[in-house]
């Protein structure tokens, strides 16, 4: 029998999978959901999979962040940050291939596991919740390019500005080291502290230790050519 925090967890997955108001899911989907998803939990610093090992399952990423990242010690590179509502590990579990990245929690993370021998044969019976997968990952694909095209030709200071307004929470808040900005969008350290500084004297924002806090959003928006 299921708990009420259980039905609370397939209740916040029905509502943040892929586009709930596209292809709203039935009961029966939720029961399935129930079937083939795990709640697991991370704490700051560990992983939910590491670069290399075989991908035997897809994360949905319900509260928290994680880093991706590629490398290891002095070489290790993140390539992105993502939060509730990101699904990580679903194209090398679909292709049977290793992960080709590190997901790293970097704040306590709470995450829906899917098995992928317990998943596959779910979604071959449901097409909705094969529709709502499908709609999810191409939705964060489109993210990822149109972050691509917007930072093109744009200054390292309109880059940075763009890519806080992207993280930001809800406090106002960027949680990132500069050499995470530095990685995420293929400029230097050095460039992304000068931006940072500039736009700190302007008094749009403070910085902490891997802290950003803005200040003034809208300056920043015009900053980075944000509507």
């Amino acid at each position: 029998m299921k708990t009420v925090a259980d039905q609370q967890h397939i209740a916040w997955l029905a509502r943040s999978f892929g586009r709930p108001d596209y292809l709203p899911l039935s009961p029966e989907d939720l029961e399935v959901l129930a079937i083939a998803a795990e709640i697991i939990k991370r704490y700051p610093g560990t992983h939910l999979f590491k670069e290399g090992e075989q991908a035997v399952a897809a994360y949905l990423i319900k509260e928290g962040e994680v880093d991706l990242y590629r490398g290891h010690g002095s070489g290790r590179e993140v390539v992105s940050r993502v939060g509730p509502g990101a699904v990580i590990g679903d194209i090398a579990m679909f292709s049977g291939d290793p992960y080709i990245s590190s997901a790293q929690a970097v704040t306590h993370v709470t995450a829906f596991q899917f098995d992928r021998d317990r998943l596959l044969p779910e979604l071959a019976r449901s097409p909705a919740i094969c529709l709502r997968w499908l709609v999810a990952g191409l939705s964060q694909l489109e993210k990822t390019q149109r972050r691509v095209i917007n930072l093109m030709h744009k200054t390292v200071l309109a880059q940075v500005a763009d890519l806080l307004l992207d993280e930001v929470d809800g406090r106002g808040e960027v949680t990132m080291s500069q050499s995470t900005m530095a990685t995420l969008l293929g400029a230097s350290r050095q460039s992304v502290n000068e931006a940072l500084s500039e736009m700190k004297a302007k008094g749009w924002l403070e910085t902490g230790y891997r802290l950003v806090r803005l200040l003034d959003q809208p300056a920043l928006k015009d900053a980075a050519g944000v509507d």
